[in-house]
């Protein structure tokens, strides 16, 4: 009997579970087993980390949020160190993670993971192992895909918070700012904010000048508009060309975190008035995936099942034109899809009078 291992790497996300479901479920009917490998790509080392996954152990985790697996960003396996900058995994902890393959006779390897992950497959692709990457981030930000599970989950947690945050700004006659995750990519941002009626949107991809913002909101308070919602992403970047940052991970890149705070103390000082700052965080990455999130998380473990029968190696499961298929996953990694500051849906947002900070 054939055998496909799966692991989730990287940071969690709504929808992992249901890719976990779609791998086993489809494997089952190939008359595969499933061997599922706990925390990453730290469950190969030896002696292992893993457990065997049958149908009757998905039932029910479709609508669970996070991971049956666990995952982690630390490690030994952690390929990304910064933009653009990648980490060589280390040979001898390529030949132990290989030994507990072979000794369990995984015929595939399924890995389930943001950019950084997808790095590590492509090196191990490269030293000869059965790899098939699925893409997995909330920002949406992976080349070669139109669409991640994970992100429209986020997505509806940031309109959630604005239409809270909406009521209070209203009732104070404050400007209130959110800041939401997106390192590089504003995608939760942008998609985020114009669903959820904000009326500034700050991205990393669209330089943005704070006296232009202060000028807009003073203009709706002359229209009699007294209240203002802001969202920022975590990767914008000050005035100045700088990330905001909590300071440096152990492994991997820098922590970045309180944007917001600084976006609030300035606006204030530049508009007179009483402005508030809140940060999702992990709320974006937590909680039960919307029926998108499922339905993409299943129609993706259900691909990667079959290539895994079809010996499609080195390939991962791409989303484009409302179809399931596959790329090579050289073709998606280290190449992150970005906010195109002249695309439709950034000029929607400018036409019903969004701020972007740019003008």
């Amino acid at each position: 009997m054939k055998r496909i291992g799966i692991l989730n790497s990287g940071g969690d996300c709504p929808g992992l579970n249901a890719v976990i479901h779609g791998v086993v479920g489809a494997a089952d009917q190939m008359g595969w087993e499933v061997i599922g490998f706990r925390d990453g790509f730290e469950g190969l080392l030896p002696p292992g980390n893993f457990t065997y996954l049958k149908p009757k152990d998905t039932i029910g985790i479709l609508k669970l949020g996070g991971t049956i697996l666990g995952t982690t960003n630390k490690g030994h396996f952690v390929a990304k160190v910064g933009k653009g900058d990648i980490a060589k995994v280390p040979d001898e902890i390529v030949a132990q993670a290989k030994q507990t393959m072979d000794l369990l006779g995984i015929d595939a390897l399924v890995v389930v993971g943001g950019d950084g992950s997808l790095t590590t497959g492509l090196q191990l692709f490269r030293e000869g192992w059965p790899i098939i990457g699925v893409p997995k981030t909330i920002d949406n930000d992976l080349s070669a895909t139109a669409f991640t599970f994970g992100f429209d989950s986020a997505v509806s947690t940031v309109v959630d918070a604005l239409d809270r945050l909406n009521t209070t700004a209203e009732s104070h006659k404050r400007v209130m700012v959110l800041e939401v995750m997106g390192r590089h990519a504003g995608w939760i941002a942008l998609w985020g904010g114009m669903a959820g009626g904000a009326n500034v949107i700050l991205l990393p991809e669209i330089p943005f000048d704070l006296n232009r913002v202060a000028k807009f909101i003073k203009r709706r308070q002359m229209q009699g508009q007294l209240s203002t919602l802001v969202v920022v992403a975590e990767g914008a970047k000050m005035p100045d060309g700088e990330l905001v940052t909590v300071g440096s991970t152990t492994q991997g890149e820098v922590r970045l975190g309180g944007i917001g705070e600084q976006v609030a103390h300035a606006l204030e000082k530049l508009t007179g008035k009483e402005t508030r700052a809140c940060t999702l965080g992990h709320l974006q990455r937590g909680g039960s995936p919307t029926a998108l999130d499922r339905i993409t998380g299943l129609r993706f473990g259900v691909m990667a099942a079959k290539l895994a029968a079809e010996g499609a190696f080195g390939r991962m499961v791409s989303y484009q034109a409302y179809h399931v298929d596959s790329v090579l996953i050289e073709e998606a990694v280290n190449c992150l899809r970005l906010v195109d500051p002249n695309s439709e849906v950034v000029q929607a947002a400018k036409a019903v009078g969004i701020c972007l900070g740019d003008q």
